[in-house]
């Protein structure tokens, strides 16, 4: 099987022997899950980043496989998945959370929203699929990854820098640190989100729009905002003035969401300075997150 370059190095790098492991025994793997659910014509996805995605069908019907290396996010998901139950999400079909596999609707057409042109369309679209899928009144005991664990993860920029926050702005972080702190004290009714919710996630289907690869979060359901606000990376990054479709957009997640605008800021700076850790923290550059948390910290805002 002649699988990306890019992908089997996320894997390794990722998952290190695990993720070795994982390669090894994916030509295997496919085979037995194929004979498990009944699929035949499997053909990996064209893109692939950190588990593995193919195409199948079973009898007619057009369906999606996903392997991944044995983590908890992949738990997370499938418990997510299945808790969204096809709304505003496409449906989990089977998954074996022995083997970390799952079998998912295909979703057709399957567009990204990021070929909607508009983007104060694309906004609006995106805000409504938030709000099908949040779920409150959850089972204590269900294994989601906890927003709180994320932001506890600043913790090893600290240490990484002997205490300061190498090339990051450590006003900026300082900012961050106690405004999560007091953002995460004032919510005492946390929602299941995705917890990567941006245009690249949201799919176009039969049944409208719907979210792929949730992380399954739980946490202030305001934080949702932030991944979606810096992405596309490429479109605001091409020339885009960036704090004028900033501002566009705090003001259509207020309008539909009702959050307070500078809340909207407040997790979007938040949730800038996380990915500018991770960027660091996975070499996987840490420079875009950082200019956009930098504009907007400083972003006025209309009330």
């Amino acid at each position: 099987m002649n699988l990306p370059a890019e992908f089997i190095s996320n894997v390794q790098n990722t998952f290190r022997k695990k993720g070795t492991a994982f390669l090894q025994a994916l030509p295997e793997s496919i085979v037995d899950a194929s004979a498990q659910w009944n699929l035949t014509d499997v053909v990996p996805a064209p893109v692939l980043s950190y588990n593995f995605v193919a195409f199948a069908k079973r009898g007619r019907t057009d369906v999606v496989l996903k392997m991944g290396v044995p983590n908890n996010e992949m738990l997370s998901e499938m418990e997510a998945l299945r808790l969204f139950n096809g709304e505003g999400a496409c449906k989990l079909l089977e998954y074996d959370d022995e083997k970390y596999w799952m079998l998912l609707e295909r979703l057709r057409p399957g567009e990204m929203l990021v070929t909607v042109r508009d983007d104060d369309e694309a906004t609006r679209i995106a805000a409504d699929v938030m709000t099908r899928i949040w779920r409150r009144d959850l089972d204590p005991s269900a294994k989601f990854i906890k927003l709180s664990d994320w932001f506890d993860g600043l913790g090893r920029l600290r240490k990484m820098f002997a205490g300061g926050t190498g090339p990051l702005n450590e006003k900026l972080v300082q900012r961050v640190e106690g405004s999560v702190r007091e953002l995460l004290k004032e919510d005492h009714n946390p929602v299941l989100m995705h917890g990567d919710f941006h245009h690249y996630n949201i799919l176009s289907s039969e049944r409208g729009w719907l979210i792929i690869d949730p992380k399954g979060v739980i946490g202030p359901a305001c934080y949702e905002v932030g991944p979606l606000m810096m992405n596309p990376w490429e479109e605001l990054l091409n020339g885009s003035n960036v704090s004028q479709i900033t501002k566009r957009r705090i003001d259509i997640l207020h309008e539909q969401l009702g959050f307070e605008r500078d809340r909207i800021r407040e997790w979007t700076l938040a949730h800038a300075i996380l990915s500018a850790w991770w960027g660091i923290e996975d070499n996987t550059g840490w420079e875009y997150s950082m200019s956009f948390a930098e504009m907007a910290a400083t972003l006025p805002l209309v009330s």
